[in-house]
């Protein structure tokens, strides 16, 4: 990815991942709408969790993305021996990583539970769902560090692959897992957790034996521990683990204010979060293109080719806003009315969509430019952008909203308002460091 035409290697990258990432959201999407099919607190106590769940996404996704910018810059200095020896400590990185996650999720999660106002069997239901995913950390991150080494050769077909195959895996266990039958009783939202942790575990192989069969497993050196790595792993890998965890946060506070509102408004944030995602697929694409073309371009200190890819995944991100923005406001109804008939949660989740339609490119540039600093290995602002972005902002407004007992719209729009805050504050910085790197 060092030579050649970077808007070829863009499209290479992005749009296999983009595919893939479509039908892991929609994946998602399926999840919700069997818990819609069961009822309105099954839905409600799937979305409750959805923080949770972001959390082992969050702390999984975060590290791996270390990894990707730690091997991509190693390839592209042509240091392969040393590339190898950070694929030893991504290893037993992961293994630890799941250990931590799996103990701590499961003390930690009935108490975040009941913060958000879950009792009965509201919580029972939720915790019934979430507990298995816990249980099931260990193959996430295997998929996470699996696709992260993949990533840094600019492989993204084969998770693609895995993506697609989950999806339509995942929509027949959980119709077989929720109705029930050939032996299974209807277990509810607890169907839909064993489906996910059975794909993720068949998942977890599926690319670990396409990723031995890449060069990066060929001929390993004997492992010998180095604290530096671990050093620049955590140096690397924290800052975006530390962002997405309190992109996690964000999702929880978020929670937290508009539980006031009923069961109704958090299964409408639910189902329209899912929805919204499906709009920013795209931008998923293009964060990986970003960050594995800069890794290995920066390690090879061809810098104008950076400031390229950068450049031009922003103009292609305002393109795919421009589309997204149509859809978003002509399609939302007609989406909401797949997962739920009550009127009350379509209402409230066309609120959230229409401010949201107005706030894709910002977090599209949010998207790039972080993955743009992960690249030049200099990701230590994303911990102070996320606790503005994720936590003090929010807290604060939220806090004065509820205050004044103000509707929910304009929690919806002081969301907008933050995120395109972050956006311009973004793109600024990292149009320094860019200069910074020619000097």
């Amino acid at each position: 990815m060092t030579t050649g035409d970077i808007k070829r290697h863009i499209k290479n990258i992005a749009i296999p991942s983009s595919i893939g990432y479509f039908f892991h959201t929609m994946f998602n999407v399926t999840d919700t709408f069997f818990a819609g099919k069961i009822s309105t607190q099954s839905l409600a106590a799937l979305s409750l969790t959805f923080s949770i769940f972001f959390i082992i996404i969050a702390i999984a996704g975060g590290m791996s993305q270390g990894v990707t910018a730690l091997i991509g810059n190693a390839l592209g200095e042509k240091d392969t021996k040393h590339a190898k020896q950070i694929i030893w400590h991504s290893l037993i990185l992961s293994i630890s990583l799941a250990i931590i996650l799996t103990i701590s999720g499961l003390l930690a999660s009935p108490f975040l539970m009941q913060i958000l106002g879950a009792k009965g069997r509201y919580l029972s239901e939720a915790l019934s769902y979430i507990n298995i995913i816990i249980f099931g950390s260990i193959f996430f991150v295997g998929v996470f560090f699996s696709n992260a080494m993949l990533n840094s050769i600019g492989n993204t077909v084969v998770f693609r692959n895995f993506l697609i195959v989950g999806f339509f895996l995942n929509t027949i266990l959980d119709f077989w897992f929720v109705k029930g039958g050939f032996g299974v009783p209807p277990l509810g939202v607890k169907g839909i957790a064993f489906a996910t942790i059975i794909i993720e575990f068949l998942g977890m192989i599926y690319l670990f034996i396409n990723l031995k069969k890449s060069y990066l497993l060929k001929n390993m050196p004997k492992f010998k521990f180095d604290k530096k790595i671990i050093f620049t792993f955590l140096k690397q890998g924290l800052p975006p683990t530390v962002n997405m965890l309190l992109m996690a946060l964000g999702m929880f506070i978020i929670t937290y204010y508009i539980s006031s509102f009923g069961k109704h408004v958090v299964a409408a944030y639910g189902v329209s979060v899912r929805i919204e995602q499906i709009f920013l697929l795209p931008s998923i694409g293009l964060n990986v293109a970003v960050l594995s073309i800069v890794s290995q371009n920066n390690g090879a200190k061809l810098y104008h080719r950076v400031k390229e890819t950068v450049l031009l995944a922003q103009k292609i991100g305002l393109v795919i806003w421009i589309v997204g923005m149509f859809f978003i406001y002509s399609s939302s109804q007609y989406l909401m009315g797949i997962f739920t008939t009550d009127k009350m949660v379509i209402q409230a989740g066309l609120g959230y969509l229409y401010a949201a339609g107005t706030a894709l490119y910002a977090y599209m540039l949010v998207f790039i430019n972080i993955s743009l600093l992960q690249g030049i290995k200099k990701p230590a602002l994303l911990i102070y952008l996320s606790l503005f972005r994720q936590l003090i902002v929010p807290i604060a407004l939220f806090s004065l909203l509820s205050f004044f007992n103000a509707p929910l719209y304009f929690y919806w729009w002081s969301i907008v308002v933050v995120i395109w805050c972050s956006a311009i504050f973004m793109v600024w910085y990292a149009r320094r460091e860019l200069k910074l790197l020619n000097t």
